[in-house]
């Protein structure tokens, strides 16, 4: 794994990684369970084409303190699905699934990694009766999915749904 993907699980304050590897993209987006776990004694995972995600694989569990930190409300968001992890085109980022116990609704937040610091680029709370979304998705190759409906950028409400996905555009 590279060294900024490796920073981005430090600074998050996530210190187990699982599996590291690289797959193509569009497998690795297509996914929505635990990534399978790649041989470690290969030594660091660096994606040889554009089309490939360099990946770190974590469990759920272990952003929780990162979610706590970053809201500063312990428990409101506790992870539901496996996180994101990952580098892209030299770009990386973090997607985290959560229940919002506050709201009683499912939350995904995207976060990019830039030499500025960390920024949301992403976030879109959801039930079976309503989405609502605030995205900032433009200059990323990213889209979220949300009933076969690809948005980048805007904040609105949409149907309900339930499953979002953070998708290649």
């Amino acid at each position: 794994m590279n060294n900024l993907l490796r920073n981005v699980l430090v600074g998050a304050g996530i210190a187990t990684v699982g599996a590291i590897g690289t797959k193509a993209a569009v497998d690795y987006f297509k996914n929505r369970g635990e990534e399978e776990v790649v041989d470690e004694s290969q030594g660091d995972a660096e994606p040889t084409s554009p089309q490939e995600v360099a990946y770190a694989t974590v469990e759920p569990s272990s952003v929780q303190s990162f979610l706590d930190a970053s809201f500063g409300d312990a428990g409101r968001y506790v992870p539901n699905r496996p996180p994101k992890i990952f580098d892209y085109q030299g770009q990386q980022y973090m997607v985290i699934w959560a229940q919002d116990n506050k709201q009683n609704k499912n939350q995904m937040m995207a976060f990019q990694y830039t030499d500025a610091g960390r920024k949301m680029i992403a976030s879109v709370g959801y039930t079976g009766d309503k989405t609502d979304y605030n995205l900032n998705l433009a200059g990323t190759p990213f889209a979220v999915d949300v009933n076969g409906q690809l948005l980048t950028s805007g904040q609105s409400q949409a149907a309900g749904t339930n499953d979002v996905d953070f998708v290649l555009a």
